[in-house]
């Protein structure tokens, strides 16, 4: 297993970091347990959730996710091998359930906070990161802002006051950001400068084959600012399993979760098919290809890798030990400059 540090901090992460959002819904405890088990003892250090999940979440299984890491934490008596990051949920989602506001005023940050110690059974969150903007912009298949939320107002120093604070109690480490845009990364570490407020770590974005819009805008600021890319959907949500190719099973997560249809569209069946043959005539698995070429981008801290069985994350996590030769990378941008992002 390779290792790196979280940016702007003492922590040594895993370049892989298990995804769980699937604990809960389509995972069982037992499930969530198993999988806990399995990535330490392939090396993995890094886990990440949000309070949040499960995905497909509602009401009655609201927080399960991090329910499940907490019963595994007590149990393994494993904190202190782990770096442990979760999410606080912005607005705009029709997650209205988990707090009223949902915001990231003081009062809502508390709860947020308090509410995942609990359920994750720890004193204190390494990476604590704001699931998405409290602004409408350019997130969820939208690849550009064409005009300004002009009902949010700035509160990004309150923001970063707010996490001070709850810094110097000891119950977060370090913050991060998460969908966020070229402005609110440079918005965030501008005012963090300005007045000696905490510096963001990390920007937690979607990175794929079907998705590399990163490159444009935020893959510069955060290299030359030392924010890190803990890139999520590496497979573009599985589609790049190339499982998708063979028609849509109903046990398949698109299936379950129909509003994810980004990755659903004409352009990412093409893109996908030609990907997975460009891996098959190099003797790769499209899995495999998929993997490799997200976790050699320099300015990715991590990749979150997820799986609902422990076969597919086996896997995933030796897909980790491919390197991409020159040529297969050169056929991979023709393929990005026929069909660029479709997934975005």
């Amino acid at each position: 297993m390779e290792f790196t540090y979280l940016p702007n901090s003492e922590l040594k992460v895993s370049k892989i970091c298990l995804g769980t959002m699937t604990f809960g819904n389509q995972n069982t405890e037992a499930e969530a347990h198993s999988q806990l088990d399995y990535a330490l003892e392939r090396g993995i250090n890094f886990i990440d959730t949000a309070e949040m999940y499960p995905i497909g979440g509602n009401a009655q299984i609201f927080g399960s996710t991090e329910r499940h890491i907490g019963s595994w934490i007590k149990k393994s008596g494993k904190r202190d091998q782990i770096v442990l990051a979760t999410k606080i949920a912005g607005p705009n989602r029709g997650m209205e359930y988990i707090r009223q506001p949902l915001d990231f005023s003081k009062k809502s940050i508390t709860e947020a906070v308090e509410l995942s110690l609990k359920n994750l059974q720890t004193d204190y969150i390494d990476l604590y990161q704001m699931h998405w903007p409290e602004r409408v912009m350019n997130m969820f298949q939208k690849r550009g802002v064409q005009e300004l939320d002009t009902q949010w107002q700035d509160n990004i120093s309150e923001v970063l006051t707010v996490f001070d604070s709850i810094i110097k109690e000891g119950k977060i480490k370090n913050i991060g950001v998460s969908n966020e845009n070229p402005w609110g990364v440079m918005k965030f570490l501008m005012e963090s400068e300005k007045h000696g407020l905490p510096r963001i770590s990390t920007i937690q974005n979607p990175f794929s084959l079907l998705n590399r819009l990163y490159e444009v805008g935020l893959s510069e600021i955060t290299m030359r600012e030392n924010v890190g890319l803990l890139a999520y959907s590496p497979l573009g949500f599985g589609f790049l399993s190339g499982k998708y190719l063979n028609g849509m099973e109903p046990h398949y997560r698109m299936a379950m979760f129909p509003n994810f249809k980004r990755y659903t569209n004409e352009n990412c069946y093409k893109a996908t098919k030609l990907y997975k043959e460009l891996a098959e005539a190099n003797q790769l698995t499209l899995t495999q290809m998929a993997l490799a070429f997200v976790n050699r981008q320099k300015f990715v801290t991590s990749t979150i890798i997820g799986a609902t069985t422990l076969e597919q994350l086996k896997e995933n996590i030796d897909a980790f030990s491919v390197e991409l030769t020159p040529e297969i990378i050169s056929e991979i941008e023709k393929i990005q400059e026929l069909i660029p992002n479709p997934a975005p």
